[in-house]
């Protein structure tokens, strides 16, 4: 902890002057001979002050009547937490997980209960519509939309799917937005942050790595 706490603050001195993600990440890792995944978790961790400040000014306060979700990335998160997996806290209060998600997907026993707590919780919000984008080129992301539609049919909030060929792209420029994607969260109009709390209330025991990070004085 003590050493991923030294390189998240040095990797975000640098990132703050400017540097790019993947080489300054590469610089301090080196330097602290981080392995791989200890780099790629500092990676999701970590944000320039801009852009964290920018996430600030678009995260919702309040919960929004309706959502639109990016739809694998928030349900493989739910997954990993119930599976007892590594999650991530990000420096902009995000929840990430360490799985990577390249073209393959299955549902597996977790999936269920993940698309359960993700519509218990809708209800509860009182969240009139939620919109999942799905990655179409995804394998199983019909079968994915399909058990999204079929438990819905148990719940008040009113559920539809879309399969895309670009999420992030579709995404970008939209309100109301739930993803820990750095990128869309960079982008999108306003988000609102729906898995930390899902996770916090309903997954207790879900394993979470914090860095106390300080922010350096730019």
């Amino acid at each position: 902890m003590a050493k991923l706490t030294a390189a998240g603050e040095e990797l975000c001195y640098l990132l703050d002057r400017g540097y790019p993600l993947k080489p300054a990440s590469t610089f301090v890792g080196n330097h602290h001979l981080l392995s791989e995944r200890q780099r790629l978790a500092l990676a999701r961790i970590t944000s320039p002050s801009e852009a964290l400040s920018k996430r600030r000014r678009t995260m919702l306060p309040r919960v929004p009547a309706s959502m639109v979700l990016d739809g694998f990335n928030t349900i493989i998160t739910l997954e990993v937490a119930l599976s007892g997996s590594l999650l991530i806290e990000g420096m902009d209060g995000t929840i990430r997980d360490m799985a990577g998600l390249r073209g393959t997907y299955r549902i597996v026993d977790k999936t269920v209960r993940a698309v359960e707590l993700l519509l218990e919780r809708l209800d509860a919000l009182g969240v009139r519509d939620a919109a999942f984008y799905l990655d179409q080129q995804v394998s199983n992301s019909g079968r994915l939309s399909a058990l999204l539609r079929e438990e819905a049919e148990r719940h008040r909030v009113d559920v539809r799917t879309e399969l895309s060929s670009c999420v992030d792209k579709e995404l970008y420029r939209m309100e109301n937005v739930v993803t820990s994607d750095a990128i869309i969260l960079d982008n999108c109009l306003s988000w609102y942050n729906l898995n930390r709390g899902i996770i916090e209330d309903a997954v207790k025991d879900a394993w979470i790595l914090r860095l106390p990070l300080r922010r350096q004085a730019v």
